[in-house]
């Protein structure tokens, strides 16, 4: 059974809210899990494999801050790396999301130039 749409969407911007989050704070993988999972329901073991990717990738980096409740608690905080890909990802979610919203408001989209138009009505016609 092929995933929904819900599902996908939701893969596709795990990395640009976890970038958001550590943009506002430092925090730990369960606490960014647990974020996550009220905002946009998904699910905890869906972020270690992310942090260890990000980090992988030099996008965070790692400390350790002790915890009076148990052991020490691993805690991601932004690079400069990293703090560029949330610009840059931050900017394609937006233009993203007002292509989706013009097409489903049924307006042109702001990116469609008179040689795109031209080519689509001359495919609608081959078809006919």
């Amino acid at each position: 059974m092929p995933e929904t749409i819900e599902i996908q969407l939701k893969k596709g911007v795990l990395t640009l809210c976890v970038l958001a989050l550590l943009n506002r704070q430092d925090s730990y993988a369960y606490e960014i899990a647990s974020t996550l999972s009220d905002a946009i329901d998904m699910g905890e073991g869906t972020i270690y494999p992310l942090m260890r990717r990000m980090q992988s990738d030099g996008q965070v980096e790692t400390y350790l801050v002790e915890s009076p409740s148990g052991p020490s608690r691993k805690y991601y905080r932004l690079t400069d790396a990293g703090r560029r890909a949330l610009d840059a990802q931050t900017t394609e979610w937006r233009a993203f999301t007002r292509a989706v919203e013009s097409v489903l408001d049924g307006l042109a989209p702001a990116a469609a130039s008179a040689g795109t138009t031209e080519a689509v009505t001359a495919e609608r016609g081959a078809e006919q």
